[in-house]
């Protein structure tokens, strides 16, 4: 049997993007992500978080207060019914950051994705990202997967390339989980 996932970024995907948050009390959720999420996992989606977490490397937070955020998460979808299967992060600074090194697991390379796919036996085929700038739609086509930009404002710099071209621009998330449960066999 196909495994197959959504792969999704947090900050301004999931929930509202409030630079360095890892405080539960301040999370909201965008619009649509409930249905969306749900909309998801009754078509069989592994549902896994991927998102750039450089407030680490920053100093501005610790890996513990993260962790706390992630499980804070996972049980608020779980209220709702939805299973987060799984959330990948990559704690390193972007490029031209003083105290920065390459690496293979900041958006929009794909590491993250390639590694959850690894663990979890995904077929990067039969899977999609979802994120809100160009830099995830950029790793999730890297990885070999379908990608979907959340046309929500985040993205400012629109430098675009063969890479970073959505599949599709949705308004919000339940837009973007509409046009996945439509469009998942027509690759």
């Amino acid at each position: 049997m196909i495994r197959k996932a959504v792969f999704l970024d947090k900050d301004g995907t999931l929930i509202v993007d409030k630079p360095y948050n890892v405080n539960p009390e301040h999370v909201v959720l965008e619009a649509g992500v409930i249905e969306g999420l749900l909309i998801l996992q009754k078509l069989g989606y592994h549902l896994i978080v991927v998102s750039n977490q450089p407030g680490v490397a920053l100093r501005l937070f610790d890996q513990d207060k993260l962790e706390m955020l992630i499980t804070c998460m996972k049980a608020l979808f779980k209220n709702q019914g939805i299973k987060l299967d799984a959330f990948y992060y990559c704690p390193h600074l972007p490029e031209n950051s003083q105290g920065y090194y390459s690496c293979d697991c900041r958006k929009p390379q794909p590491g993250l994705l390639l590694r959850a796919a690894s663990e979890w036996n995904i077929d990067l085929h039969s899977s999609w990202m979802i994120g809100d700038i160009l830099n995830d739609v950029e790793a999730g086509n890297l990885a070999g997967c379908r990608s979907i930009l959340i046309d929500n404002g985040n993205e400012t710099e629109w430098d675009m390339s063969e890479t970073r071209v959505p599949e599709f621009k949705a308004q919000d998330f339940l837009g973007a989980a509409m046009y996945i449960s439509n469009n998942q066999h027509s690759r």
